[in-house]
């Protein structure tokens, strides 16, 4: 069957030094979701809890976010970012970077009009925020595969 036919499931990180949102993502249903957010522990990824996850979910494709600059250069958590997506690799699966900037802003906002318009009862915590960033990464990464088939 051709790769672009194939149902996958990637699991979508939005990296950060405190926390990583984490979200899942189907291509057959071409949607993603907000799992969790991780917490560090003295300052390393909960890789206990991460490598539970890919167990659970046993996805095809890992995607890191990759924090670039509104002009596209580098960020200064950008290191940090590659240097979880090549621990990661160790886990024997794909790992992509996707351009991530922008999603943290794109989810604080989305979940602070939820409030305002009272879908959401419960206050905007910063995990929230990040597992939706997740989300966006998955979403994006879903969005460029579609593009992609069409050329």
């Amino acid at each position: 069957m051709p790769d672009t036919l194939r149902a996958a499931t990637l699991l979508a990180f939005d990296f950060g030094l405190q926390r990583i949102g984490i979200a899942v993502g189907q291509t057959v249903t071409n949607s993603a979701r907000a799992l969790t957010t991780l917490n560090a522990i003295d300052h390393e990824p909960d890789w206990v809890a991460i490598e539970h996850l890919i167990d659970e979910w046993q996805p095809d494709v890992l995607l890191v976010g990759l924090p670039l600059s509104d002009d596209g250069s580098e960020s200064a958590l950008c290191d940090a970012a590659r240097d979880f997506a090549t621990r990661l690799t160790r886990l024997d699966l794909p790992v992509q970077l996707i351009d991530e900037h922008l999603t943290s802003s794109e989810a604080a906002n989305h979940l602070k009009a939820a409030r305002q318009s009272g879908a959401r009862r419960r206050r905007v915590r910063k995990g929230d925020i990040d597992a939706l960033s997740a989300v966006l990464i998955a979403e994006q990464w879903l969005r460029q595969r579609d593009v992609q088939k069409l050329t």
